[in-house]
């Protein structure tokens, strides 16, 4: 294996030679966060946590985004330094060597393309009885449903296969292109969750909050992790870092201000979900917490006693407002939704391909991938393959657990950029720093620890598959990646 370290300044001498063309400005990166962060996140998986955490889940988004927050002013430093393509994955490479860097590279695919894959047949969801109840038609259940779906009848699910390769069409024709209609649909999803807000915080009660913690603090750390998927996608601003004016200024805004705004909204959205309807979960006949998305979930749910459970819906924002009686804006904020989460999707494409090309770039991937486009300036090769490759998961594969294997990847290459922030600033104590980590012998720490916590809160089976993603990885990288790099003659002295 190769710990060689790639300096700082010759990854920034690599992207002024094969760089990406600049275009974007600090509220354009703010967008592209929000874009990235509300989601499939408060639109679906507030139920989840509901479940997991009753009314305790407003801890649990605390913690989420606190963790997001120290991590957040990691991330702002290090990408206002090395304003590359690459995210976490460039910073390791220049901080903690190339085997890091390339398990970094590989984990993030589980955030950005999984993620991206995920939300595709999420989309789908909303749009196939969207369409049946505006229309009066029946799709067909081999079209909007994959194979693996675990359904009867199932072939291809073609609206997600639509949406993906549309989003894929919008990354190709060019940056500020995508940037402008992800602008419009983070608008959607602003008004709607504002509509959600001033219509659930007004009729609170109090006595919606209790018991607050039903099923334990082992409950609301259940919840916490789970919520992180909320919160995935701010991140995905630094990998637009190479394509950012006057990086050392908009990178710390677009972080710091996407994540700011999102855990307002949040905080805000599970007041009022909690405090207008209530959130307790369901429990089976010994009184334990059921399992969200079980079987026996779905049989204590489908009983009339439990018919307006918060836990048991699959629209848990649009379900409260029918509670409250507002049926015609419950439908709007599904629209919402339906309309919102292309925008998820784009911003998870968009932060694989820059994480893909970066890596092509090391030589540590096929030299094609960072290719750039003559006309449209973006890097074409690496969009096409990323867009196929997630268009044939949505195609075929369910939903799932894809929001806890995708929360594996991103926690671990959260907690690899805090490292190095700290390891950079032993190491580089001199480098000029556009931006500092406040307190970051604190801050620091307390990020490592947050995502270590939030990793061990993941079940089992998700942490086992990290491990097993790693290790075909690390297969890969050293009969491949090793060979090409640059380095594959160096040992770290």
């Amino acid at each position: 294996m190769n710990w060689r370290i790639k300096s700082l300044d010759d990854s920034l001498a690599l992207a002024e030679k094969r760089g990406l063309h600049r275009t974007l400005g600090g509220f354009q990166l703010m967008m592209l966060g929000v874009g990235a962060v509300i989601g499939t996140g408060i639109f679906v998986l507030t139920a989840e946590a509901a479940q997991k955490a009753g009314p305790g889940m407003m801890l649990s988004f605390v913690i989420a985004g606190f963790v997001c927050a120290v991590t957040a002013l990691c991330y702002a430093e290090l990408s206002s330094m090395v304003p590359v393509s690459g995210s976490a994955y460039t910073y390791s490479y220049s901080v903690l060597g190339e085997v890091v860097a390339w398990v970094v590279g590989w984990a993030l695919i589980l955030e950005y393309a999984v993620a991206a894959s995920a939300v595709s047949v999420g989309w789908s969801n909303y749009f196939i009885p969207l369409v049946e109840r505006s229309f009066d038609v029946d799709i067909p259940v081999f079209l909007s449903r994959g194979y693996y779906s675990g359904g009867p009848g199932g072939l291809i699910n073609l609206p997600a296969v639509c949406i993906a390769l549309l989003v894929t069409w919008l990354l190709l024709i060019g940056t500020r292109e995508s940037a402008r209609v992800n602008a419009v649909l983070v608008s959607i999803k602003i008004i709607a969750l504002t509509i959600f807000i001033v219509l659930s915080v007004p009729v609170m009660q109090m006595d919606n909050f209790e018991p607050f913690a039903p099923l334990g603090f082992g409950g609301i750390s259940a919840a916490a992790a789970s919520i992180f998927f909320a919160y995935v996608g701010f991140d995905a601003v630094s990998t637009a870092a190479e394509e950012t004016k006057n990086p050392q200024r908009n990178l710390p805004i677009g972080l710091i201000g996407s994540l700011v705004i999102c855990t307002i909204f949040y905080l805000l959205v599970a007041a009022g979900a909690i405090g207008s309807i209530g959130a307790q979960p369901v429990l089976d006949a010994a009184g334990a917490g059921l399992a969200p998305g079980s079987r026996e979930m779905g049989e204590v749910c489908a009983q009339a006693v439990n018919s307006g459970a918060l836990a048991c819906s699959d629209e848990p924002l649009a379900h409260v407002l029918r509670q409250l009686g507002w049926e015609r804006v419950s439908r709007l904020i599904g629209l919402a939704a339906f309309l919102a989460l292309p925008s998820v999707i784009l911003m998870m494409l968009f932060g694989q391909t820059r994480i893909f090309f970066a890596m092509s770039r090391d030589r540590l991937l096929p030299d094609v991938l960072s290719d750039i486009h003559p006309k449209y300036k973006t890097p074409h090769v690496v969009t096409l393959i990323t867009g196929t490759f997630v268009t044939a998961a949505a195609a075929f594969f369910p939903v799932g657990k894809l929001a806890d294997i995708s929360n594996s990847g991103t926690l671990f290459a959260f907690f690899t950029v805090a490292l190095g922030v700290m390891a950079l600033r032993k190491s580089d104590p001199d480098r000029t720093r556009h931006f500092r980590t406040p307190f970051v012998g604190v801050v620091g720490p307390l990020a490592l620890l947050g995502c270590a916590y939030l990793f061990v809160s993941l079940s089992l089976y998700t942490q086992l598959l990290f491990v097993g993603w790693t290790v075909f990885g690390l297969i890969i990288y050293r009969f491949y990646g090793y060979r090409r790099s640059p380095y594959a003659s160096v040992r770290e002295q």
